[in-house]
């Protein structure tokens, strides 16, 4: 199963074949929208004033990382709910 990335974030098609001409239109897709929505999730989170001690520093690291894609994920998924 592939992953749902949502597409690029930032799209720029027409400034690629400006910059570079015809066929070049891939080279300013920007970043994924689930890195995006990651990235926002997790300055979210460590943006927070009060959070448990377990969720500060060098150790919780990996842990803010993947539940900021967790939230991602669950951004993507509701973009295709009815």
């Amino acid at each position: 199963m592939s992953q749902n990335t949502g597409g690029p974030a930032f799209p720029a098609p027409e400034a690629a074949k400006t910059l570079f001409g015809e066929g070049q239109a891939d080279r300013f897709m920007g970043m994924e929208l689930r890195d995006y929505f990651a990235a926002k999730a997790l300055a979210a989170m460590i943006g927070q004033p009060h959070k448990e001690p377990e969720n500060c520093g060098g150790k919780a690291v990996p842990k803010l990382a993947a539940w900021a894609y967790e939230y991602a994920d669950a951004m993507l998924a509701a973009r295709v709910k009815p």
